[in-house]
């Protein structure tokens, strides 16, 4: 409708009616070995999820630990989406279905099946108001190549839209070790996930909303809340500036082609495998199907910046090198970042965030605390102390840093300081903050280019790099 042209931020209202039968069937079923979920979830071979039974079993785990924790599963939203890997699009139609036997209400999914990572904590976080659903049903396996010989994985993320914490991952597993039947509503009809829609399934008290959501929105809208977009866009328009953003054909390409090119009106020639593959472009692409940002697996990325595997400068033949590079994984929740002939460290690039963080619309009343995981550099704690931020080391793992978000809440952590505003990182190249509660490969991206506006702000000065920034 014309209405909702209008209203980019609002979902289609038009609702298609899908008959169905609604019944919610036990399935018999036995025990796998070997479903405790890690510190991102579960992640096996592919075809050790398509074993019949083996993904139910651990959905229907899943929704046992949450009954169990008196989470309200019955009647309540439930978001699904994933990063496009082999078996993703199945695996969100068997969850859809187990949904409907368990009692969920109304359920959102991205479009094709695809949600990043820290799109997901968006979404559960702002959408429709914000903390609407219960959790989230994340399809990925990170970095790790995709496949049907590769891997796949899933994870529950809980209303605060981050990771599920030890206590929920432990019930999980303490049901998958018991587990003999699962609930599915097999006549559920196969969800249309090409298109962003509405579906009314089932009539009467039994039927569900399904709600097939723009996968970039409510992130995107997000990131319009912690940066300048106005001044980002003034930055793309300079004729001495240009980049290169490697999707590395994992989730991550259409947030960079609504970002970069929509939004900051980049060239269509900014976003590199910015099209997602089951594959992430598989063994003969020049990363053999590996979405990890990094030297040794970006090497597209990497020589258009100039450089080699190393983070060494090599001879380019006179060819134009970009002012800014950067490139995500398959989920999209890690970034690497680079300069023309210059490669910034994961644990460098955190640092220098922090030590910049006054250009950052977002922390413009100043950060309250900053964390970095155990194996990551000091240098955070150096600026930290020269700022005078309280500083926090933590265990591998984002759901640490979840828990200093969270601190002063009153839901989870009252009587606690508040620690948000709020930077945080890893080595991995991990990097994020209070916005999402997941780590964010876009949002660090738009922070470097937050700042290089700022430092650039006078187009009559001479273009100040990534080098010179994080050289000072």
């Amino acid at each position: 409708s014309r209405s909702d042209l209008d209203n980019p931020g609002k979902a289609p209202s038009a609702m298609t009616s899908l008959p169905a039968d609604m019944k919610a069937e036990s399935v018999a079923t036995t025990v796998f070995e070997g479903q405790k979920p890690g510190t991102s979830g579960l992640r096996k071979k592919t075809r050790e999820f398509m074993k019949e039974h083996y993904l139910e079993n651990f959905v229907q785990s899943v929704f046992n630990a949450l009954v169990e924790a008196n989470v309200q599963v019955a009647g309540g939203t439930l978001a699904v989406g994933g990063d496009g890997r082999f078996h993703n699009k199945v695996a969100c139609q068997t969850i859809i279905k187990m949904a409907v036997a368990n009692g969920v209400k109304k359920i959102w999914v991205g479009k094709d099946g695809l949600l990043s990572t820290p799109a997901m904590s968006a979404v559960i976080r702002t959408r429709a108001g914000g903390f609407v659903p219960f959790g989230g049903f994340i399809l990925s396996a990170s970095h790790n190549p995709g496949g049907i010989d590769e891997d796949f994985g899933i994870k529950f993320n809980g209303e605060n839209g981050g990771p599920a914490p030890e206590k929920v991952t432990d019930l999980v597993y303490k049901h998958t070790t018991q587990i003999s039947e699962y609930k599915i509503a097999k006549g559920v009809p196969e969800i249309d996930l090409t298109t962003a829609a509405k579906f009314m399934v089932g009539e009467g008290d039994a039927a569900v909303e399904v709600e097939v959501i723009d996968s970039t929105e409510d992130h995107v809208n997000l990131l319009k809340q912690c940066f300048d977009f106005e001044m980002i866009k003034k930055l793309a328009a300079r004729p001495d500036f240009s980049m290169v953003y490697d999707s590395m054909h994992g989730v991550q390409g259409p947030y960079a082609r609504k970002v970069m090119c929509e939004e900051l009106g980049l060239p269509e020639s900014s976003c590199l495998n910015a099209v997602p593959k089951e594959d992430f472009g598989g063994a003969a692409s020049p990363s053999h199907g590996h979405a990890d940002p990094n030297l040794t697996h970006a090497v597209e990325l990497v020589k258009i910046m100039g450089l080699n595997a190393k983070g060494e400068k090599i001879d380019v033949g006179g060819a134009t090198v970009p002012c800014f590079g950067a490139a995500a994984d398959g989920d999209a929740d890690r970034n690497m970042i680079l300069g023309r002939q210059f490669f910034v460290s994961p644990s460098d690039s955190l640092a220098l965030l922090v030590s910049n963080a006054a250009c950052i619309p977002q922390f413009k009343d100043g950060l309250k605390g900053v964390a970095r995981s155990m194996p990551t550099s000091g240098a955070l704690e150096r600026v930290a102390t020269a700022n005078n931020i309280p500083f926090f080391e933590t265990p591998t793992g984002w759901k640490f840093f979840g828990n200093l978000m969270d601190s002063g809440n009153e839901k989870y952590f009252p009587g606690k300081p508040v620690y948000t505003p709020f930077i945080c990182g890893e080595e991995s190249f991990g990097t994020g903050s209070d916005h999402v509660r997941e780590k964010d490969g876009l949002w660090a991206v738009l922070a470097w280019m937050q700042i290089l506006a700022v430092r650039n702000s006078d187009p009559a000065l001479p273009f100040v790099s990534v080098e010179e920034i994080a050289s000072e």
